[in-house]
């Protein structure tokens, strides 16, 4: 769970903006992106080896 407290003098734009950078770093935008709409399991296997394969490729040329 993310937690904005209020620093000092700070206006509520800025902690709007601080809470949405937390959001990206935490993936959460990304996530409900994804879950917008229903993926089938076979798409979701399929989603999840590509993504495997193109790290352990890029492991062996590193």
């Amino acid at each position: 769970m993310i937690k904005i407290r209020s620093r000092g003098g700070e206006s509520v734009e800025q902690m709007l903006k601080r809470f949405k950078k937390l959001c990206e770093k935490e993936g959460l935008v990304r996530d409900i992106k994804r879950k917008a709409y229903y993926e089938k399991p076979s798409e979701r296997n399929r989603r999840d080896a590509r993504k495997s394969r193109k790290v352990a490729s890029t492991a062996l040329h590193a």
